[in-house]
């Protein structure tokens, strides 16, 4: 079948290790705008992280940011919709944590408006300038966190990411959701705190809907735990070669590496299909 959506995970996925878009990734997306197959991108990232991605998408379109915390207007930088915490539910979750980590647990919040952090909270990434810190998250979170970042810095679970997760979800129970977008042995570990029921799936199968689109129609691709739900919902679904474990055996496709331009294997192919039936050929 050919697809109408394909829904594609950024880093580790439809990214390339350095961050960039190789050129075989820009010409298929092209290619699937030609054909009239939308490429939407589901992503863990923050909205503020699109701003160079915007081109690719031919200045438009939507992607699915935090996990599925908010839809965002690519070309214009711009919240669309938002499903997050309110500022008890984010107390009442940092409450949790500090129980059974005490003060060795660092928070930090991606809300529409920005990014917020405990003083203890460290990052690789660059932090947007001015960003309020306080020395508990719940002084300086917005009013909707559409994720709580959660880093700790003793007494880690074993596991690895999938430990941390594991433990990060016992504590806060039914208070929210627990994913990470980190897999591999030696991985940084990040737990990324959702409102209950916020998944990547559960925004992309919203969005779908109100395109007239259903999961039969959709191709995804993704490369760890947190792309789960997602792949599962789509009608198709894919994982690139360096992908976690898990999500290899839970796909109908494996694809090339990241490195190795896998996801533009999945799109060259959506377009091609998508041509062959404007074309009046099999679908």
């Amino acid at each position: 079948m050919a697809p109408r959506i394909v829904a594609s995970d950024l880093d580790g996925t439809l990214l390339a290790p350095d961050g960039s878009v190789s050129p075989r990734t820009v010409d298929a997306l092209a290619a699937c705008e030609d054909a009239g197959v939308v490429v939407v991108f589901v992503t863990a990232r923050p909205h503020r992280w699109l701003g160079e991605l915007a081109a690719h998408v031919a200045g438009h379109g939507v992607a699915i940011c935090a996990n599925g915390g908010s839809v965002v207007d690519v070309g214009a930088q711009r919240v669309l919709e938002e499903d997050g915490m309110d500022r008890d539910r984010v107390a009442a979750v940092a409450a949790r944590l500090r129980d059974v980590w005490g003060p060795h647990v660092h928070l930090a919040a991606e809300s529409a408006r920005g990014f917020a952090a405990e003083h203890g909270f460290t990052s690789g990434h660059e932090q947007p300038e001015g960003s309020p810190r306080a020395a508990r998250i719940e002084e300086v979170a917005d009013a909707t966190t559409l994720k709580l970042l959660v880093r700790v810095d003793a007494r880690v679970p074993a596991g690895g990411p999938d430990g941390f997760v594991a433990a990060l979800q016992d504590a806060v129970g039914d208070l929210a959701h627990v994913s990470t977008s980190v897999s591999g042995a030696g991985a940084d570990l990040l737990g990324e705190v959702a409102a209950p029921g916020v998944t990547k799936a559960a925004t992309l199968a919203r969005w779908s809907a109100r395109q007239g689109v259903a999961a039969r129609d959709v191709w995804a691709v993704g490369d760890a735990p947190n792309d789960l739900p997602m792949l599962r919902w789509a009608g198709r679904s894919f994982a690139v070669g360096n992908a976690h474990p898990q999500v290899r055996a839970a796909v109908d496709e494996i694809v090339p590496s990241h490195a190795e331009d896998g996801v533009a294997h999945v799109l060259e192919r959506a377009a091609a299909l998508a041509r062959r039936v404007a074309g009046g050929g099999p679908r």
